[in-house]
């Protein structure tokens, strides 16, 4: 054999030798993104004369009109969901179309014209920012506050004396027109849920009440009539607050007073009564047979719970599963608030 014949052309051996060198080099595809600059989606009613192309199928199947009209039928917590999903998404949600809606919706009570002189005074003419940084009680879901005591049962055999420890509820769900209903019971969440809207009869113990949100301090003024023979109106006060911002997901009870009223009071309807009893003291009480009493036990927080307002026969999953529904013995060391 020559040596002519073990010669190997110097294609072949280049080939041969990339070849092998792949098995120790891994490959990094996104090395070819270097120096390649992304150019943002234009948002719905953008002015730029430059076409557009999106590779997005949604984008494309979906006009920049039906997503418009898609977002403006959205809660106000969807669109910042929605504005995770992509660029374009998040430059259309920040429309202030959608957030001037929910802003006037969420603070009706106060009038058109001072919303606007709000926006621009304190918060540059926003609505976005209007949304984020100022109080407003929650209507998408119910405030509950759970509270416990414990009682002296009855003696058996006279060699123990067993304690109880009872567990019940405070639940305000609030409606932006002022509105508010009340109940107190020992009923867990996934219950009450059900029938807490102004179809329920009084039978279930579901008291209507009126409220007014104070635009400096947070502090809400709310009132209670318990109708009867013996009229009472239920005074409370609470204080907004949130664990993130523009989440006003806690309320902290200030106080809880209740008073008798007079006949002429106590005839008074559910969206009067606030006014009757917006100047009254703690001790002041129309009817010497009522005292006023400032209740001091079952002060606990509120914690807010949503649930599904896209249909109020549906309660979302989180509220069937809160731990609000736990039993008193495996909420020993769960504090609210």
């Amino acid at each position: 054999m020559t040596s002519d014949a073990l010669n190997i052309p110097s294609e072949l051996e280049s080939a041969l030798r990339l070849r092998t060198v792949q098995y120790f080099i891994t490959k990094r595809p996104w090395l070819d993104l270097y120096g390649v600059h992304v150019r943002p989606v234009a948002p719905f009613g953008s002015t730029s004369s430059k076409p557009q192309f999106d590779p997005a199928l949604i984008h494309r199947s979906l006009p920049d009109e039906l997503l418009f009209e898609v977002f403006a039928r959205m809660l106000p917590y969807d669109l910042g969901r929605a504005a995770c999903v992509c660029r374009k998404w998040r430059y259309t949600v920040r429309n202030p179309v959608f957030w001037r809606n929910a802003c006037l919706k969420a603070w009706q009570t106060a009038g058109v014209i001072e919303n606007y002189r709000i926006l621009q005074s304190k918060y540059d003419g926003s609505w976005r920012k209007m949304w984020l940084l100022r109080s407003r009680v929650r209507t998408d879901g119910i405030y509950v506050s759970r509270n416990t005591y414990i009682r002296a049962g009855i003696a058996e055999w006279k060699i123990t004396n067993p304690v109880h420890i009872v567990c019940y509820f405070r639940y305000i769900r609030f409606y932006p027109s002022g509105r508010f209903l009340y109940k107190n019971s020992s009923q867990k969440l996934k219950d009450v849920a059900k029938y807490m809207n102004f179809k329920s009869s009084k039978a279930d113990g579901l008291y209507r009440g009126t409220y007014t949100l104070s635009m400096t301090d947070d502090k809400i003024e709310a009132a209670v009539l318990y109708p009867g023979t013996r009229p009472t109106v239920l005074r409370i006060r609470l204080r907004l607050r949130g664990t993130a911002i523009g989440a006003n997901n806690r309320m902290d009870l200030l106080s809880l007073v209740t008073s008798g009223v007079n006949d002429e009071e106590g005839s008074s309807t559910e969206e009067d009564i606030l006014g009757v009893v917006e100047n009254w003291r703690d001790d002041e009480t129309h009817n010497p047979d009522i005292p006023a009493v400032s209740h001091k036990r079952g002060m606990t927080p509120f914690v807010f719970v949503p649930f599904e307002e896209a249909s109020n026969k549906k309660i979302a999953l989180y509220v069937e599963q809160s731990v609000l529904n736990l039993p008193p013995e495996k909420m020993d060391y769960f504090v609210t608030g």
